[in-house]
């Protein structure tokens, strides 16, 4: 009921261990793009759904930040944008302390005009690299060794830029993948988004344990992001089900130093709780040690410090 709802959200939100310490949050997962009116300025490679098109500038997230205490984010270049820069690089030149983005790998570049296009934007505010799968041809490896992917990735070691990758059709279909990118360059950081995508069901229970074999890698780093994408059937806000099968043994087996938390705004929006229930959810969930590691200590050892 609406009413149940409403004193879950009261109860993560006013929660003593929540409310028991105040620290600074750096939010490692989100996209903005254009409004409407912006977008004939900034037009959109494929347009954002239409509920969320004109609620996801800068400065309607500095406004759920502020609203949630959030200090910083890190800006993952959205797929409406695509290999087009210009409008989060301005976000980042406008609020230099509040943003860092994540550029886009783009697979088709040769590998000379990749590294050389990594660079560039490194130059221009840029911490981190995505690699969606879903842009590579079908046949295509994000390790193959002719690769541009292959050749961004190592190139990301030498710059202490690390990559982010999207499993979004579950982490079992690039999980060989991921390995052979991790033996092929150990000092590359590797992100994994939103979980590694293990939802809750049969699926996501055996991939996860691929996932927590990717602990014994040092260099692995886990996003606990979009909590939202990853219920299933079994659970929704305030997930206390993705807390005991999915963030207590992450916690265990990563540590808090290799998880950090993000919202994936402006998706979260549209989800119960929406972004102070998301943010506000992971923070109830952690004792003081590891909440100065996973809200904000892992994103500042991976990207560079917020706020200076």
């Amino acid at each position: 009921t609406m009413m149940r709802r409403f004193v879950l959200l009261a109860c993560v939100i006013l929660s003593p261990e929540a409310a028991a310490f105040s620290m600074k949050i750096i939010d490692s997962h989100l996209h903005v793009w254009a409004d409407k009116n912006e977008a004939e300025s900034f037009p959109y490679d494929q347009p954002p759904p239409e509920s969320l098109q004109n609620i996801a500038t800068p400065e309607a997230l500095l406004e759920q930040m502020e609203k949630t205490k959030v200090d910083g984010a890190l800006i993952v270049q959205p797929i409406n944008h695509k290999y087009d820069h210009s409008y989060v690089a301005n976000a980042i030149k406008k609020y230099p302390r509040k943003f860092k983005g994540m550029m886009l790998h783009d697979p088709t570049l040769s590998p000379e005009m990749a590294v050389k296009r990594l660079e560039e934007l490194v130059l221009s505010g840029y911490v981190g690299v995505r690699f969606n799968p879903y842009l590579w041809n079908e046949d295509e490896l994000m390790s193959a060794d002719a690769g541009g992917g292959l050749a961004v990735y190592r190139r990301c070691a030498e710059l202490s830029c690390p990559v982010g990758v999207m499993c979004f059709k579950g982490l079992e279909l690039h999980y060989d993948d991921i390995l052979a990118l991790i033996e092929k360059s150990p000092d590359t950081q590797l992100v994994l988004d939103h979980l590694g995508f293990c939802a809750l069901n049969d699926k996501g229970d055996e991939a996860f344990k691929q996932l927590l074999s990717l602990s014994k890698y040092p260099n692995v780093t886990v996003k606990v992001s979009a909590l939202f994408r990853n219920t299933g059937s079994d659970d929704s806000f305030p997930y206390d089900r993705i807390r005991t099968r999915r963030f207590e043994p992450l916690l265990k087996s990563f540590g808090p130093d290799r998880l950090m938390i993000g919202s994936d705004f402006p998706y979260v929006l549209e989800t119960e709780g929406g972004y102070d229930g998301a943010i506000n959810s992971v923070k109830s969930w952690l004792n003081k040690d590891d909440a100065e590691k996973v809200l904000f200590g892992t994103a500042e050892r991976l990207f560079g410090k917020w706020g200076v």
